[in-house]
């Protein structure tokens, strides 16, 4: 070591943002931030790329058919970490029906929903997303 130098002098801790990191109160869209729900695996990861974000957006090409066929549990695993954590979700879907019966019901039912929206453009749920006081004060 020379004299005068510490060991670490001029080596500095830089954390640049990762492809899937949120920037503070960011309105993420899945698809630019290469975020998939293909298993219940992916869901965590979904929701630590989107802690400080102000909301995500989904849309069907992130969704596996596992995600419509309700049976599988991936669809509740989603929107209950998302509404535990306060993060705001919005999934796109063109047409509800095209995915049977009963998922056309439940995105139906959340269609007006708080914390877990289905809208059919991504318009509407960044509209949505805006529209929303930030997530910590979301559930007060």
């Amino acid at each position: 070591m020379m004299a005068g130098k510490m060991p670490f002098d001029g080596i500095r801790a830089v954390s640049p943002m990762s492809d899937t990191e949120s920037a503070p109160d960011q309105i993420l869209a899945a698809s630019d931030h290469a975020i998939f729900i293909r298993s219940s695996g992916d869901v965590s990861g979904a929701l630590g790329a989107c802690f400080g974000a102000r909301g995500l957006i989904l849309t069907e090409d992130a969704l596996s058919k596992e995600f419509f066929e309700l049976g599988t549990g991936l669809a509740g695993e989603l929107f209950q970490k998302f509404v535990n954590y306060r993060i705001p979700l919005a999934i796109v879907i063109e047409d509800f029906s095209a995915h049977g019966v009963r998922f056309s019901e439940l995105a139906r039912e959340h269609a007006t929903h708080g914390a877990v929206r289905f809208v059919h453009s991504t318009g509407e749920a960044r509209a949505w997303l805006e529209s929303l006081p930030r997530h910590e004060m979301l559930f007060s």
